[in-house]
């Protein structure tokens, strides 16, 4: 089956393949997901507005491959992962990963456990990016709290907590 055009944006296209419509976005490779927890114990976690929903989500750091030019995935998340928390990783692992919502887009992500934290300073990203370093063993009360003022949860904290085994 042929996919046909339907809209093409600058950063997005929608197209048609039969009668699913769905998202591409342009020259991406797609998206890492970033698992940091700092030697003392705490979860790395952003908070950032999301003009789809209108409102806030609380996610793990992560970003798109290729952003600022030919990356590979790992290049993608040890860069998202300065920008979005100020922490750099002496090793990322590859945890797996797949597409994000195969109903919608023809996007992938791979998951990343970032090792042996270290603070290089502010993060660095040109988004307005909250950092929250939340205590692992109280991550469902923290963010269950933040859902009631609120926020969203991106459901992808949980499966990179999951293919962390955290």
């Amino acid at each position: 089956m042929d996919d046909r055009m339907l809209y093409e944006g600058r950063h997005l296209s929608l197209k048609q393949t039969g009668s699913w419509e769905y998202v591409e976005r342009r020259g991406r490779a797609g998206g890492v997901l970033i698992v940091a927890v700092t030697d003392d114990g705490n979860l790395l976690l952003v908070e950032e507005e999301r003009p789809p929903i209108r409102g806030r989500v609380i996610s793990l750091p992560a970003g798109l491959v290729g952003d600022e030019g030919p990356e590979t995935a790992e290049e993608a998340g040890r860069r998202e992962l300065v920008e979005e928390t100020g922490y750099a990783a002496r090793e990322l692992e590859c945890l797996g990963g797949g597409p994000s919502s195969p109903g919608l887009a023809n996007e992938s992500v791979v998951f990343y456990r970032a090792r042996g934290l270290s603070r290089t300073g502010p993060p660095t990203g040109p988004e307005a990016i909250t950092l929250h370093e939340v205590p692992l063993s109280g991550v469902r009360d923290w963010t269950a709290e933040r859902e009631r003022r609120g926020a969203a949860i991106h459901p992808l904290l949980w499966a990179g907590l999951y293919l962390a085994r955290l």
